[in-house]
Parts: structure tokens; C-alpha cells; sequence
């Protein structure tokens, strides 16, 4: 990739921004032509970044791709906060789920665009092609968005996925091997907490420098917790208590003990770098689920074989009003309509997803009940992967389109691109 651009780069996107050489106009009287006139040609590189910026914003998400290919320059921008924020100006930006399943062969990908006929695309990168380093399931490992990279952090390494072009790039692993951890993003950078025995610490990650680093050590050490961020506060939510009082231990692997759920969670905020106060879930339990969306963090919880779902008022300016609350208030909100033929036990799992102020709960292992099966009755649209879509605006639930029948144990996230 060259580092500047010349004529030869045109593309129909910036021939369109200038008039066409072809096309000629008559001349008025006062500027007859003169055999002297120097005419000044327009390049590519000669145009400042804002303008070439308010160009490439206009550029549909499907040829982003191979635009970011033409030079260095710009890719660069491309990658910018500032095109983010014109496209975003100009509606271009469009909230993309992204569901990602390892298989010893590869890596499998399924998108679905809000804004589409909500159906999902599906991708493949075989692991020969950077896949490789995940072996384990993705269960065990988070993932956080930062722009159009999607990182893919498991317990000693981490690929980063890029959003546009779906190239798999090795990052930096962490300073602590985790499983079932907390993971969140805040202002370009990745927090992650929990899911170590031996360590508390909370860590960073700078995608820039490509370095993790220990930023804090966390009020209490958790495992299968779950992580959010909302204005520049990390919560690392639920999961198992360790470390805690004999008289709450229960066996959970070697070297290690868990003791009863952890229906509270711990509030990092990134500016102050320091801890809040730890907030309590209500209802007890444990947390199955939780996510960030516009300035709510919502909680889904399970207490034997009923599911609640909770809104966290995450606001810290705040003020009451109409349906509002301030900062740290709980309500309750409408549960989620699951079939009944889907149970819940150990093995079914579930992942939430903010996209923008929608939620989307995807069912990512389980089954639908046995029994069902070997009664004979239909199970038509009752297939794993079951997507639900949460609209906080109206307060009601709608069925979406099942996950693909390739993705299981996967892990999710959304990225605006």
C-alpha cells in the first residue's frame, strides 16, 4: 500500500467531487483564453483531511473495504474518530451484531445488520489463516469492540477481527491468564476483571501500544462474571464469589474455590481510577447475562428455573423526571418471552447485546428439551440459537431471526461500522 495518493488512485467516489475535464463550458468574454494561462489540476494528496474526511463519509459500508485500501492516508482516516462521527452525522452508521463460534477448522462469523430484514450473513477463515490460536471455547473468552476492530480475548492470547475486511490479526495477550472474565471498553481502551483465582488485579489494554498493563486491583475476585461500560464506569457484574468465608465454599476446579453467586457488582471509574461503591443486583440469584445500552446497563437473572430482567439507571448526570431515577436506581423490567420448550439449566447459556437502545439476548448453547423431541411433537422454529430483541423504547420483546445453525458456543458483540 503506497503512502500517498496520486491521480492513478481516482476512484468514482472523488472523480464525482470534482467537474469533469470532458465536459466544457463556454467561456465568458473578460476571460478569453490566453497562451499564457497556467491551469492548476486538482490532485488527490493536494486535498486537506477534512474535506477528503467529508468525502469518504459519503462512501457506502459495503465499499468501505476496498477504500481503505487505495494508501496509507487513507486507511488512516478510515480508522479515524472523525469519520465515525460525520457518518454518524449523516445516518451512515448502522448498529452490526457480530457472533463468532470456534471449530477446530476455523473461525465462523454470522452479522446482523439492525436496520436490514434482520437475516444473518455468515463468514468462514479457516484456521490456517490466523484462527489457529483459538482452540478453546469461546465460552471461556470475551469480546470488546473498538472502532471497527473486534478483539477476541482468550485466557493467554487475543486476535483482533477486523470489522470491514475480516482479517484475523495476533494481539498482546494479558498480563493474567482469566476464563470467564469481565471485559469492557471504555474511551478506545479494554478493561478486563475477574476470572483468576490467584490475582485480583483489574488490567488495560492500549490498542495503540499493544501492551496490557495493571491499572487496579478490584474490590473482590469473581469467576463467570460479566462485564459493561456506561459514561466512563466499567461494572464488572455477577459470577461466583472467591475467597470468600469457609462456610460458603463449593468445589469449582483444582487450585481454586468458588462460593455462592456474586449478586452485586463492582463499579470502576476510568477517569477518577478509582472504585465506586459495589451496587447489589436484585432479585439474587445468578447472573445469566448483562449488557450496556444508552446509558442503562441491563441485567438478566435466574433464580431456579425463572428468569427476571433489570435496567441499571447508569446515568451519572441524571436528573428525575418522567420514568426517570437517577444514577445507581434499579427497575424492573418485562421478562423475556421464552418458549416454553426451552429449558433452563446448566446448559443453556445466554448473551446480551446493547445495539444502540435495543437489546438483544441470543440464546448461545442449550437445546430444546429432550422430551419434546422423543414425544414427537413439532419443534418447527424452536431450534437452538434463539434471538430475542429487547426494544427499551416501547418496552416489548420481538422475535428475531435464529442464530445459523453452524455458530453454537459462541461469543457476541456490537459494533457500529
Amino acid at each position: 500500500m503506497s503512502d500517498s495518493c496520486h491521480s492513478r488512485h481516482f476512484s468514482w467516489l472523488m472523480k464525482s467531487c470534482f467537474p469533469n475535464p470532458q465536459h466544457h463550458h463556454p467561456q465568458p468574454l473578460h476571460r478569453s483564453i490566453s497562451h499564457h494561462h497556467h491551469h492548476h489540476h486538482t490532485t488527490i494528496s493536494s486535498l486537506p483531511d477534512d474535506l477528503l474526511l467529508e468525502c469518504l463519509s459519503r462512501v457506502s459500508s459495503s465499499s468501505l473495504p476496498s477504500v481503505s485500501l487505495v494508501c496509507r492516508r487513507w486507511s488512516r482516516l478510515l480508522s479515524s474518530s472523525a469519520l465515525y462521527d460525520l457518518r454518524r452525522r449523516n445516518a451512515s452508521i448502522y448498529h452490526t451484531v457480530f457472533v463468532f463460534s470456534v471449530t477446530d477448522s476455523g473461525l465462523f462469523a454470522a452479522t446482523l445488520r439492525f436496520g436490514d430484514a434482520y437475516s444473518w450473513r455468515t463468514s468462514f477463515i479457516p484456521a490456517g489463516d490466523g484462527g489457529e490460536g483459538f482452540r478453546v471455547p469461546l465460552s471461556h473468552s470475551r469480546i470488546s469492540a473498538i472502532g471497527r476492530g473486534i478483539y477476541i480475548i482468550g485466557r493467554r492470547e487475543m486476535v483482533r477481527y477486523d470489522a470491514w475486511t475480516g482479517a484475523l490479526t495476533a494481539k498482546a495477550g494479558m498480563v493474567f491468564p482469566r476464563k470467564k472474565f469481565a471485559a469492557a471498553m471504555v474511551a478506545g481502551r479494554i478493561y478486563v476483571a475477574g476470572g483468576a483465582a490467584r490475582t485480583s488485579a483489574l488490567e488495560e489494554y492500549d490498542p495503540v501500544s499493544d501492551k496490557w498493563s495493571v491499572v487496579a486491583e478490584a474490590p473482590r475476585r469473581r469467576y463467570g462474571c460479566i462485564g459493561a461500560a456506561v459514561d466512563g464506569v466499567v461494572y464488572v457484574i455477577g459470577g461466583l464469589k472467591i475467597g470468600a468465608s469457609e462456610s460458603e465454599v463449593v468445589p469449582l476446579a483444582a487450585g481454586a474455590e468458588a462460593h455462592v453467586y456474586a449478586s452485586s457488582m463492582d463499579l470502576y471509574d476510568v477517569e477518577a481510577r478509582g472504585w465506586l461503591r459495589s451496587r447489589a443486583v436484585p432479585s439474587g440469584g445468578c447472573v445469566v447475562a448483562a449488557c450496556a445500552a444508552a446509558g442503562f446497563v441491563y441485567v438478566l437473572t435466574s433464580h431456579a428455573v425463572e428468569l427476571s430482567f433489570w435496567r441499571f439507571d447508569a446515568r451519572r448526570k441524571a436528573t428525575s423526571g418522567s420514568g426517570g431515577g437517577g444514577f445507581g436506581e434499579w427497575c424492573r423490567m418485562k421478562s423475556p418471552p421464552l418458549p416454553a420448550q426451552v429449558r433452563l439449566d446448566s446448559s443453556v447459556r445466554f448473551s446480551c447485546v446493547g445495539v444502540g437502545d435495543a437489546v438483544a439476548l441470543i440464546q448461545v448453547t442449550g437445546c430444546i428439551d429432550d422430551l419434546l423431541r422423543r414425544s414427537g411433537r413439532s419443534t418447527r422454529g424452536l431450534r437452538e440459537g434463539l434471538v430475542l430483541i429487547y426494544d427499551a423504547a416501547a418496552g416489548e420483546w420481538s422475535r428475531g431471526a435464529d442464530l445459523p445453525e453452524v455458530i453454537r458456543r459462541a461469543a457476541c458483540v456490537c459494533v457500529e461500522c
